[in-house]
């Protein structure tokens, strides 16, 4: 809900203009006076609807001292430099000489559609035939905000930074939480103290990226998982972004998020930001995590269609690798099926002349040698085992040694002495006629077989930042779900490199990491929950011996781990043994008899007093059931387990508990501990205040804690 007030000023020359946006759990509310841009005064718990929204404003004035301007220049919007901001400005032009643009900009509209909850705000320099626009869209019942600014000329300009609606950040707050990680270590969180001046994170490698997923969380003081004050900011762009924190000298906090610099740029008459989505959270860092699953859950994966009930994937590339024989691969998927996969991947490899990384990508077409009559063969059998069938692409990019690199060498992105990596190059999709290639020969894959999936891989970063090329991969998204709305994609980019609001607008599933160590995926899938639903979230069960981390890990903790997302497997079925071939069937068997539920819910991080432990809980959005999964990482420091409070549940309905999996605990576990042979029905208040005990656990341990309503309460 957004409402428009406009209240007159003392001089009654001039007027105020006030917006107020509600969503179920927040207020926020702009401001913007004699005609300057809005700012935000206000953002917290949500207002009573008859608040004095005048008087809130002149609540927020704030007194002048010695040695500062005699005015303090707004924190707005998109900061001006004319207006003396003593701080990062939102908004840095020159025109095609170089020459700095100072645009004054005023209000001329504001445009609200007819259900309240879609505001555009327009602003303009008549002197300088600049326009300017703010758009802000409330979603209500998921407690999220989208704002994006928009910048139009008449005469091309140069616009070195335009950042989206800028926001300020609390002064109770000590630190920012930001994520950074690596391949096969995505989703780090690191906590930076608020300190003096600017802090700078800019992603310059063309795609979201490992190293900098472009979001923040800004907890207040004493906030936890389960409680406290937070806000969360996600900048929807699958390219180069860029995000600044800063600390102004009158001790004001600002956050800004935009596209990354481009040092090449051309001179422009439109340049837009993507979209900011931001939320309040006044129950922790679960509160955030509740809002971001559920918009992405609404707003950003449904226009594109989600199938459900997820199905249990199978994918072949950790079990042939290269080595693609259509014999073996059908005995793999009669395997697959019997272990209870209901859709078959058929990962890289297939295509012409692809032995080996080097060689062919950018011919899609079927490699002869390997499948002598095409694809339908495996995907009759596999259509026989019952199983859906997927393919894998890398349409971005070619390989030197390829037919289509031969035939066209100017297609490249970048020069052709550049560096590789993986031994290729990326295509450059900013170009129309790459882009019809591509399409025509990814369309004409889909007519000829039954392909329901893709498997979309981008295994480099670009050679440099380009905002276009991001755009041109967006348009060929696009197209291929217009033409073909029946087939999912998943965007995988040597794992998490490209997962953000912009490609899940196109895509119905992300790789989260490349990593198959369960004990990695536990906290990568624990942090990125802040963002993301468990049902888009692939994650699959590996081979004994983990190539990524040269651990080796039972069977009950790859199979949990999976099943707590959206479940796969990839290794070879024949190493399994008949106990990890059980444990499997277990594990898989109760994600289908429970997916419909756990993919509606919501994931929430659980406060373990234990730092050896990670645990979360999946509640249901009626909250009548529930699944908690603990994951003993380490040996714990002190003797004996502590207990596991619990979070998310109604406190006043009782729930019946059950430790699914009891006979995993540790030899040397001999107390009469409850959950080890029998049920308990207790509270919500009680498992969320005081929680439960758990056996003592060894550590590559995972508790499976099951619990629904009790229906005689």
């Amino acid at each position: 809900m957004i409402r428009t007030t406009t209240y007159p000023t003392d001089d009654g020359q001039h007027v105020a203009v006030i917006w107020r946006i509600d969503t179920n759990c927040q207020t926020m509310v702009l401001s913007s006076n004699r005609g300057e841009l809005p700012a935000v005064i206000y953002w917290k718990d949500r207002l009573p609807a008859d608040e004095d929204l005048l008087a809130l404003h002149d609540s927020t004035l704030r007194d002048i001292n010695g040695g500062m301007l005699d005015q303090q220049s707004p924190l707005s919007v998109a900061p001006q430099r004319l207006d003396s901001f003593p701080g990062q400005p939102g908004l840095i032009v020159h025109n095609r000489d170089g020459k700095a643009l100072m645009p004054r900009l005023r209000f001329v509209q504001a445009q609200l559609n007819d259900a309240n909850d879609h505001l555009v705000i327009t602003y303009n320099d008549p002197q300088l035939q600049m326009n300017f626009t703010c758009t802000i869209t409330a979603a209500f019942s998921s407690n999220v905000i989208a704002l994006h600014n928009e910048l139009t000329t008449d005469a091309p300009v140069l616009v070195s930074w335009l950042a989206a609606p800028v926001l300020p950040a609390p002064s109770d707050s000590s630190h920012t939480l930001e994520f950074s990680g690596r391949w096969c270590g995505e989703f780090q969180i690191n906590p930076v103290p608020w300190q003096p001046g600017a802090r700078v994170r800019e992603c310059l490698l063309g795609r979201t990226s490992h190293e900098h997923f472009p979001g923040l969380v800004v907890p207040t003081q004493g906030c936890n998982n389960a409680a406290g004050k937070a806000y969360g900011f996600h900048y929807g762009w699958s390219g180069g972004h860029k995000m600044i924190t800063e600390v102004l000298p009158d001790g004001r906090r600002q956050v800004q998020f935009g596209q990354a610099r481009d040092t090449d740029q051309l001179a422009t008459t439109h340049v837009a930001t993507a979209p900011l989505y931001v939320t309040y959270s006044n129950s922790g860092l679960n509160g955030i995590a509740r809002a971001f699953q559920t918009y992405v859950r609404d707003e950003v994966i449904a226009p594109s269609g989600l199938k459900l009930p997820r199905p249990v994937h199978y994918n072949c590339w950790e079990a042939v690798y290269f080595n693609h024989d259509v014999a073996e691969l059908q005995a793999i998927a009669t395997e697959a099926a019997a272990l209870g996969a209901e859709r078959f991947v058929l990962d890289d490899g297939w295509f012409k002349g692809r032995n080996d990384d080097t060689t062919s990508l950018g011919d899609w077409e079927v490699d002869t040698a390997k499948y002598p009559d095409g694809l339908m063969p495996l995907i009759s059998h596999v259509q026989s085992c019952g199983m859906g069938f997927g393919l894998w692409f890398e349409p971005e990019m070619v390989n030197q040694d390829s037919d289509l690199y031969r035939d066209h060498p100017d297609w490249l992105l970048g020069p052709t002495d550049q560096i590789k990596g993986r031994n290729q190059w990326v295509l450059d999709l900013a170009n129309q006629t790459v882009r019809d290639y591509l399409y025509q020969r990814i369309a004409a894959l889909l007519d000829a077989y039954p392909v329901e999936y893709i498997k979309w891989d981008h295994n480099r970063v670009l050679p440099f930042h380009n905002a276009e090329h991001t755009q041109g991969v967006y348009q060929l998204f696009d197209r291929l779900r217009e033409a073909y709305p029946q087939v999912e994609i998943e965007s995988c980019s040597s794992g998490g490199g490209r997962i953000d609001f912009g490609i899940l607008a196109r895509t119905q599933r992300v790789w989260l990491s490349d990593s198959n160590d369960a004990l990695e995926r536990t906290w990568m899938q624990n942090n990125a929950a802040l963002f993301l639903p468990s049902e888009i979230t692939g994650s699959h069960v590996g081979p004994r011996h983990c190539h990524t981390s040269g651990r080796h890990l039972p069977m009950a903790l790859r199979a949990w781990v999976a099943a707590s997302r959206h479940m796969g497997f990839e290794m070879d079925p024949k190493e399994l043994d008949e106990q990890e071939r059980s444990i499997l069937v277990d594990a898989v068997t109760w994600y289908k008899e429970n997916r419909d539920w756990l993919h509606r819910g919501t994931v929430q991080r659980l406060d373990l007093d234990d730092p050896a432990q990670i645990g979360e809980i999946q509640v249901a959005v009626d909250q009548q059931r529930f699944v908690a999964f603990i994951t003993q990482m380490t040996a714990s420091q002190q003797s004996l387990p502590q207990p596991v409070r619990l979070t998310g549940l109604a406190p006043d309905k009782r729930y019946c508990i059950t430790l699914r999996n009891a006979a995993q605990a540790a030899t040397l576990s001999r107390g009469p501990v409850a959950l080890k042979d029998r049920s308990l029905t207790l509270s919500g208040a009680l498992l969320m205040n005081q929680g439960i005990n758990l056996p003592v656990a060894f550590p590559e341990t995972l508790w499976v804690v099951e619990g629904h309503k009790d229906t005689n309460s």
